[in-house]
């Protein structure tokens, strides 16, 4: 059989894969992550969150949808953070690549609680 057969067999089945894959993919929450911070965020955002009163009270309008926002654009700074925690991990989030604006929070089984905000 001829190299240009042999390639356009290999092309046409490879397109019909990929099709059947889109169809049966379609519509569910499906997601590739591969890199640790994609995996924390993604586990972060799923939990309930939890601000400190002293978070609050240093900043009251403080909502759980800028902090959603926050952990979704922000980056973990694994070198500050303390991931070797048997009970919660501690993650110390930057926020819009930024040194002087950070989120701390610790990561527990079903929540996650504000320990510090900090905003330039």
């Amino acid at each position: 059989m001829k190299v240009l057969y042999r390639l356009g067999y290999y092309l046409g089945g490879f397109s019909v894969g990929l099709i059947l894959l889109a169809f049966i993919l379609n519509g569910k929450k499906t997601s590739c992550n591969y890199t640790p911070n994609a995996r924390v965020i993604d586990n972060l955002l799923q939990k309930k969150i939890v601000i400190s009163q002293e978070v609050i009270d240093q900043f009251p309008q403080l909502t759980d949808s800028i902090v959603k926002e926050s952990i979704r654009k922000g980056t973990i700074d694994f070198s500050k953070s303390d991931t070797k925690r048997d009970s919660c991990r501690l993650y110390h989030i930057e926020l819009y690549r930024s040194e002087t604006a950070f989120l701390k929070v610790t990561n527990c089984t079903k929540i996650v609680e504000i320990i510090s905000f900090e905003s330039p």
